[in-house]
């Protein structure tokens, strides 16, 4: 899976000032600022117990901070706030459908707004055709497998027309197969209807697949925020970059930049990234593991259009399922690579091996260390 092309988000729909949450004088989250824009996807990304669901739960006034406040385009406003609440609707990891049609289910909020029933049932219907459900009304809403009792609860979401939409781990029950598809769909849907989204995950590709935005948090704060491709390119620390799967952050300088392409410096090597930044600045760069192949040291290398090529040497191997990681070094910068079991095999790799890495320089992730010194 890999990251969709950004939508712009517009102003700010749900502004966090300095929100604080303690349990028992223990302070499980504190956020000094957050911002949900028109019209993207934000995802809250973390592992379990980083406070994700919480913030979603604060941002979607479902709960009250200790301290600080929310604003809703410009006003502030809290938990309770009927009006508020209204304009929002929510997607859980458990669906809850209860006994009765599909159609009644995705009607039901519609119902308690006191909807017209011919209104009603043409709402329904397009909101089943938009997650890919059309025709399902008299279905029975209990007989649906995992993936459509899903389609059908964002869809009840949908037909209310909701002004922000919240997402709490949505996907996380599915089986791999079911989850791949519906993530795919849930962001051609979000980003087709220009949704107001706020999306909890703790599964990275999802993150890069339906967001426009990602805020990673951990141990109830927010530890580096911006656009998709930069967060999960670029880590500002080592638990940022071990979370994402990456070596700890490269620091850089650019020693030149001509259309778009800087070279780099990095320890003793050097660099070809995609940059409008300007020469003179110093930079964080990140090159994701997918983003690097390798070949035996001595081969010929077949034509490319990857403008880093370097010899390395192979510091660790992991397994991670399917996929191995490798550990690199070379003059004094290190990366990772991610390939699969066979192709390790047939480069007999192992700590000590010398190998060639080729990478493109649109794969080097570059953003300037002043901005991301915070990791905000």
């Amino acid at each position: 899976m890999s990251a969709r092309h950004p939508r712009v988000g517009g102003a700010p729909v749900i502004t966090a000032e300095n929100v604080v949450m303690r349990y028992h004088r223990r302070t499980v989250l504190d956020v000094p600022g957050f911002e949900l824009h028109d019209g993207e996807t934000h995802v809250l990304l973390g592992p379990s117990g980083s406070g994700k669901s919480t913030l979603l739960r604060m941002l979607g006034l479902l709960e009250r901070p200790s301290s600080g406040r929310i604003l809703l385009d410009g006003r502030e406003v809290v938990a309770g706030d009927k009006h508020a609440r209204m304009m929002m609707a929510a997607v859980f990891q458990n669906p809850y459908l209860f006994k009765g049609t599909v159609e009644e289910n995705v009607a039901y909020g519609l119902a308690l707004r006191r909807v017209p029933k011919d209104e009603r049932a043409d709402r329904v219907a397009a909101a089943l055709e938009r997650v890919g459900l059309g025709g399902t009304q008299g279905s029975s809403a209990l007989r649906l497998s995992g993936g459509e009792a899903q389609r059908v609860a964002l869809a009840r979401a949908l037909v209310l027309e909701p002004r922000i939409l919240l997402l709490d781990e949505p996907l996380s029950y599915l089986d791999p197969l079911i989850k791949r598809r519906l993530v795919a769909d849930f962001s051609e849907i979000l980003s087709g209807q220009g949704v107001t989204a706020l999306y909890v995950t703790h599964d990275q590709d999802e993150a890069m697949v339906v967001g426009d935005r990602v805020s990673i948090m951990n141990e109830g704060r927010i530890v580096r925020s911006g656009g998709v491709d930069e967060v999960m390119g670029v880590p500002t620390d080592e638990w940022v970059a071990d979370f994402i799967g990456m070596d700890a952050p490269l620091r850089g300088h650019i020693v030149a930049a001509e259309e778009g392409v800087a070279r780099i410096a990095v320890a003793d090597a050097i660099l070809f990234g995609c940059t409008d930044l300007p020469a003179g600045i110093d930079v964080l760069v990140g090159v994701r593991p997918e983003d690097i192949t390798l070949f035996e040291a001595g081969v010929d290398l077949p034509p490319s259009s990857a403008r880093n090529h370097m010899r390395v040497t192979v510091e660790a191997i992991e397994h991670r399922g399917s996929t191995e990681r490798v550990s690199l070094s070379a003059d004094g910068l290190r990366l990772a690579a991610s390939l699969s079991r066979a192709s390790a095999r047939e480069l007999a790799l192992e700590p000590g091996v010398e190998v060639l890495a080729l990478f493109k320089a649109t794969a080097v992730r570059v953003a300037a260390a002043v901005e991301v010194r915070s990791g905000v």
